[in-house]
Parts: structure tokens; C-alpha cells; sequence
């Protein structure tokens, strides 16, 4: 949008545990008995039920407009598709989740302002649990115990995951289907001996899954599928019998759904191809130089677990999932488009490393010769452990509240209002001028008034300036040359910036100013917008 990757495998796994300063946890002790799984994911699921009421800012046009939007219309027949629907580079198989979640609520009949604006945040933090608990059961069988207990303080506790893991967009499901894939690789395990015959096919519909919703998740699956290749004995079987099969099946069925939905047949993945690789024409959307990922992008993301990861990453020797990180952010770098969430589906492996390191320097040390460990030396790790844990807590969370709760929210407030006063039959058409895809649309009004924005579709002449970039470039002469045409609104949205140079625009047309919400402390993209202002024509 426009606001807008032959090893002896035993034999590496023994020296690692026998070098790692961790003492093996008692069979009895371990949590692969369901019921503790069980008090895992219900505490999972308490943290992003809380961890979704918490985000109530505006990040990226996609968590509406390629989502819930699009179920929107699926569900009450109306509501906007951008020109990506129109091209067919989008997969339905995403919204449809949320479009069955209207129709519930619907037929429930509660389909008011307070469920459609909160539900569907509700309905993605059940799947980010899932994510949660899946990297705990991946870091338990990887490292053990300790390990995947800080991998899961780290995942909980990182402020990019908790401020966009809730979010409805594709991204956060994918991340949620790549750690949860992972699981069942026996190509990343220490030993493929313990893991079910039937799992490696678990996690190649999984994977192929992923791909339907993003089809640039092919990019973490190609490593994946070559490393899994690389190291089992039946690679015809795997090729044969299990990707080519099950592949073709995912593939299929989200053929048909794409099919049905769009009314004609599809194949949306190509045409995602088309458009982003072979075209660059996700470069309309803005470019970033090569490196930005590292020196930027994940670099923030990962935030101050950076130290604690790399430092895991090197003490572990766990090069399959290291390489995997590297692979992702390289081949993503190579692109032109870039932005944090294409790469959130590694985040977590990242933050597994950070867990990692903490439970190094958490562990009891090796005893002192005379079987007993040394107090002092304990103590000295206990003192590291807590003070990296209080660094970690104190430099993330106040960075997680801000940015969901306070930052760019200005957006999401203005369409809350309008739904619940077009709820209450005072409002009868919105003209938002501001940049496109600013703010939510019909999915949270849920009222089928006339709306109008700004349009943004890419353009097939080179250099041609879209209606929100001639507005942007001259607010007062686009809006007045635009006024000679339209079917004037009950309500005006826009940007104080914007504000200031249409007041003669909006007193001429005899519009007052009846709302006004704080939106961010700084910019980040344009010009500082610090409010997002509502007029409504006066006498109304």
C-alpha cells in the first residue's frame, strides 16, 4: 500500500549440550505433558487477549485494506477493493478467516461499533498464541527447558511483536504459520530420529499454507525445503511423495477459493510475481538502499534483544537457524519495496536466540570440584540474569505501549467516532482528504454511507501523479477544482497540516471543525501530522 526474505547432527547437538552451562532437566521435570503445554498456551492466549487491547494505533494500510475490508465486502456486500483485487495479486484465502468471523457476528446480531472495531484483533490473538506456543515447544526441542522459558520472556516481552503479532495482517498470520511449521522440520531438529514420520508432512502443508496467504513466504521455504533435501536419505520420496502431492493440494484449494471468490480463475501467486519481481512494481510504493534491513529495518525490530541474539546465535553454533535469519533478510534486501513486517516471520527465531543467551547466563554454573557449585560465582550469574532481564523489561515495554497506544492513533480514533456516530444516524457521507488509505473505511463504519478518498492506483504513464499526490502537493487547488463536481459531504476528515492551508476552503463551503484527536508526537514518512481534524457543515 501506499503509506506505505554430511553433518553428524547428533553428534553437533551432544557438543553443544555438553558446552552449554545448563544442567539437564529431569524427564519428570520436562513440559511436553500436554496439560503444561496446555497452561502455556492459556497463558499465551491471556497475554495477547490483553496484548491486542493494548494496540489501538495505525501502522500499515494492509491491517485494513487488504483484510478486513476485503471481508467486509465479502461479508455485507459492500466496501472498498483496491486495484490489487482488480489485478488479481491477491489471495482471498486471507480474508475469508475474518469475513467468517462478520458473518458470526452478524448473525449473532453484533455486528455494533464496539465488535467490529475489537473482534477481529481478538480473533488474531488466538492464532498469535498458537505462534507463541509453537516457539516454545520449538526452543524446548531444540535447547530445552531453559531456554525455550526465555525464548518466550523474549517473545512476550520484544516490543515489535507485541505491537504487531495482534494486527490483521497477513504478515502476523504468516510469522504464526512459518514458527509453527518449524516445529514439525526434522531438518532443524538436533535429531530426526524423534519426530513422527508423518511430521515432516505436517509442516510442508503448513509451509505451503503460508505461501497461499504470502506468496513472498516462499522465500524462507525455499531455504528450508534445500536444507531438508540436503540432509535426508529419501529425497525421492520427499520430493515425490511429499512436496510435489501435498504442494499441488494447498495450491489447489486456494485456486478454487480465489476462483470462486473472484468469479473467474486465478493464479494469484504468478501474478504477485509478475508485479513485484518481475516489474518492480512494488517500488511505486517507495525504495529503500540495500542494506536497510540490516543497519535498519530488523535491526529495530529486534531492538535491545539485538546483543543478547547475536550473542546466542554465536554460543549455540545452531548455524541452520542463524542461516535462515541471513537468508531471509539477504534475499529481502535484494528487493527494492522494503518494510518491517516482510520480515517479522524470522523475528522469532531471533528473539529464540536471545532467549538462549539468557539461559546461559542464568544457569548454574559447573560445580567447584568438590560437588558442590560455587555461591559466589552463582550469585554473580543470578545478579547478570536479573539485571538483563530488567534492561530488556524497561527498554521494551514502555517502547510496546507507546507505539500501540499512543503513536499514529489519531486515524483509527476519527473512523472509531464516525462509526459510532454514523451508528447513531449523524453522519450521511465522509470525504477524507488526506493521503490515501489513511485511516480504516467501511470495515470499522460499517454503515453503507457514500465515503470518497483520495485514489493512489499505480499508474501505467511513467511520472503521472496519482489524486493524493496532487493534493498533497497543492491541498487548496486540488480541493477546489474537486469541489466543482462534487456531492458535498456531511463530514471532512483531514490532517492538521493539510488544515491549515484549506481554512478558506472550508469557510467558504461553510464547514466548522466539531472533532479533533491527537494523532503522533513526530513524523515519520511526510510532513509532522499531529491531529486529525472532523468538520461537518455548520446548521447540520
Amino acid at each position: 500500500m501506499r503509506q506505505r526474505k554430511n553433518v553428524d547432527v547428533s553428534s553437533t547437538n551432544n557438543n553443544i549440550k555438553n558446552n552449554l552451562k545448563i544442567p539437564k532437566t529431569p524427564k519428570n521435570n520436562k513440559f511436553t505433558h500436554p496439560l503444561l503445554n496446555n497452561n502455556v498456551f492459556y497463558l499465551c492466549l491471556f497475554f495477547r487477549f490483553i496484548n491486542a487491547f493494548f494496540v489501538q494505533t495505525y501502522f500499515n494500510p494492509d491491517e485494513h485494506w487488504q483484510a478486513l475490508e476485503v471481508a467486509h465486502h465479502i461479508s455485507f456486500g459492500y466496501g472498498h477493493l483496491t486495484w490489487e483485487w482488480e489485478k488479481g495479486i491477491r489471495s482471498y484465502l486471507h480474508p475469508v478467516i475474518f469475513a467468517a468471523l462478520y458473518k458470526v457476528l452478524a448473525f449473532l446480531n453484533l455486528d455494533k461499533p464496539w465488535f467490529m472495531i475489537r473482534t477481529p484483533r481478538l480473533l488474531q490473538s488466538v492464532f498469535s498464541a498458537i505462534g507463541d506456543l509453537y516457539l516454545f515447544k520449538l526452543s524446548q526441542e531444540i535447547f530445552g527447558d531453559s531456554v525455550a522459558k526465555f525464548a518466550l520472556f523474549a517473545q512476550l516481552t520484544n516490543w515489535f511483536m507485541f505491537f504487531c503479532i495482534t494486527r490483521t495482517l497477513s504478515n502476523s498470520l504468516e510469522t504464526v504459520l512459518t514458527v509453527v511449521s518449524l516445529y514439525y522440520w526434522p531438518c532443524i531438529r538436533p535429531s530426526a530420529s524423534k519426530i513422527s514420520r508423518g511430521s515432516r508432512k505436517w509442516g510442508l502443508a503448513i509451509a505451503a499454507l503460508a505461501c497461499a496467504v504470502r506468496p513472498t513466504s516462499a522465500i524462507t521455504w525455499i531455504y528450508i525445503g534445500l536444507l531438508e533435501l540436503y540432509l535426508t536419505r529419501d529425497k525421492l520420496k520427499f520430493v515425490l511423495l511429499e512436496v510435489i502431492p501435498i504442494g499441488t493440494l494447498i495450491l489447489g484449494l486456494t485456486f478454487l477459493v480465489d476462483g470462486w471468490m473472484y468469479g473467474t480463475w486465478v493464479l494469484v501467486p504468478l501474478n504477485f510475481l509478475k508485479f513485484n519481481f518481475l516489474s518492480s512494481g512494488g517500488d511505486y510504493y517507495g525504495t529503500h538502499v540495500w542494506h536497510w534491513y540490516f543497519s535498519q529495518g530488523f535491526t529495530v525490530m529486534v531492538f535491545t534483544f539485538l546483543p543478547f541474539s547475536l550473542a546466542g546465535i554465536f554460543k549455540s553454533k545452531q548455524w541452520k537457524l542463524s542461516g535462515l535469519i541471513a537468508w531471509c533478510l539477504g534475499i529481502y534486501s535484494l528487493l527494492g519495496h522494503k518494510e518491517f513486517r516482510f520480515v517479522l516471520p524470522v523475528l522469532p527465531i531471533a528473539l529464540m536466540f536471545a532467549g538462549y543467551w539468557l539461559a546461559t547466563i542464568g544457569g548454574p554454573d559447573k560445580s567447584n570440584g568438590q560437588g558442590k557449585r560455587s555461591p559466589s560465582t552463582h550469585d554473580g550469574c543470578s545478579a547478570k540474569l536479573q539485571l538483563a532481564i530488567l534492561f530488556l523489561a524497561v527498554s521494551n515495554i514502555p517502547m510496546a505501549i507507546y507505539m500501540s497506544m499512543v503513536h499514529q492513533r489519531g486515524t483509527e480514533d476519527v473512523i472509531n467516532y464516525l462509526s459510532v456516530e454514523a451508528y447513531n444516524g449523524k453522519v450521511k457521507s465522509v470525504l477524507f482528504l488526506t493521503p490515501c488509505h489513511a485511516t480504516p473505511y467501511y470495515s470499522t463504519l460499517h454503515r453503507n454511507l457514500p465515503m470518497r478518498f483520495l485514489d493512489c492506483t499505480p499508474s501505467d504513464e511513467k511520472g503521472a501523479l496519482d489524486e493524493s499526490d496532487r493534493f498533497l502537493a497543492d491541498p487548496a487547488g486540488f480541493a477546489t477544482e474537486f469541489a466543482k463536481n462534487w456531492s458535498i459531504p456531511s463530514h471532512i476528515v483531514l490532517f492538521d497540516y493539510q488544515e491549515k492551508l484549506l481554512k478558506d476552503f472550508l469557510a467558504l463551503h461553510n464547514f466548522g471543525e466539531i472533532k479533533r484527536f491527537f494523532h503522533a508526537h513526530f513524523k515519520v514518512d511526510r510532513e509532522h501530522q499531529a491531529s486529525v481534524a472532523v468538520y461537518t457543515r455548520k446548521g447540520q
